[in-house]
């Protein structure tokens, strides 16, 4: 596939729902978020302006915050839009953290399911109630263009897709970062109800990979009226990409097949904007001032040989 932008030292280039990845040589590698946007796995027809620095600036903030717990792969961020930093070996399990009965959750308690990747869900449980305590409930990564599938420890371990002893390890670290998400959520007058996290290994040193805590990989509610809402059988006010999800479903699109994408019209455009610069500025606590993207090529390759 041909890259939208010449990079210095780029031996190769893959082009993600979401984000362009150049992998360049020296253990190096340039993300760029788009303003594309995915839901049920598929591109929705436009992409929302300024989307894709929001994005990649909180999770820049998130990686910096983290840091004391696990390393991770971010190195700079030369431009809202850029995160450079180092591959590794990527772990294929998503470590999916939740907190409350919600998402994905919530749809197989409904159904009658007690239990999920292995996690029991309690009886007598109130849509997007409080677990007793947080559940991790793993996914299979998918290769390209692939969905991630629901996967328990014991199957994760029957596989041997990790060692025991690595497994207990990441989620060890998966439960600390969830915690620590919680508390800086709570600052922002938020809660964060779920989550995921990937990892990988840089000469065998587990390193956190990917995005962390954004809108886009997490579920976050507003703390004032939560309680109230759940007691009341309302579902509480979110902030997070679970309203595009709701849009489509509104529109009858789940990602099934045969389901067809509903045409996204200036209003829909303007209010998924709007809800993500609503999230920045709530998450960040301060206001989003978009970059040009005129000299991008350039701002890398600085960078790269700063």
């Amino acid at each position: 596939m041909n890259s939208p932008l010449t990079i210095d030292g780029q031996i190769d280039f893959y082009q993600g729902k979401v984000r362009d990845v150049y992998y360049l040589d020296q253990g190096r590698i340039a993300i760029v978020a788009s303003d594309r946007i995915s839901a049920f796995d598929h591109i929705l027809p436009r992409a929302i302006p300024g989307k894709g620095q929001m994005l990649n600036d909180i999770a820049y903030h998130f990686l910096q915050a983290t840091k004391h717990i696990i390393p991770n792969w971010s190195e700079a961020l030369p431009h809202k839009s850029v995160t450079l930093g180092k591959t590794a070996e990527p772990i294929k399990i998503e470590m999916v953290v939740r907190g409350f009965l919600c998402g994905h959750a919530l749809r197989q308690y409904t159904a009658g399911e007690r239990s999920i990747c292995g996690a029991s869900m309690p009886d007598g449980m109130l849509p997007y109630q409080a677990f007793p305590q947080p559940i991790i409930t793993p996914a299979t990564k998918a290769e390209h263009g692939e969905h991630d599938e629901d996967i328990s420890p014991r199957e994760i371990l029957h596989r041997g897709i990790v060692s025991e002893h690595l497994w207990q390890k990441l989620a060890s670290i998966s439960l600390e970062l969830f915690a620590y998400g919680q508390q800086m959520a709570s600052e922002r007058g938020l809660i964060l109800a779920d989550t995921k996290y990937e990892f990988g290994l840089i000469d065998g040193e587990l390193i956190l990979i990917d995005e962390i805590h954004t809108p886009d990989s997490s579920r976050y509610f507003y703390a004032e009226g939560f309680d109230e809402a759940v007691s009341q059988g309302e579902s509480p006010r979110h902030l997070s990409k679970e309203f595009v999800r709701e849009w489509l479903m509104s529109k009858g699109f789940q990602g099934r097949e045969g389901d067809v994408m509903p045409v996204m019209e200036d209003e829909d455009l303007q209010l998924i904007c709007d809800r993500y610069m609503e999230l920045y500025e709530t998450m960040l606590g301060r206001p989003f001032k978009e970059e040009s993207a005129s000299d991008l090529e350039q701002i890398i390759n600085e960078a790269l040989s700063a």
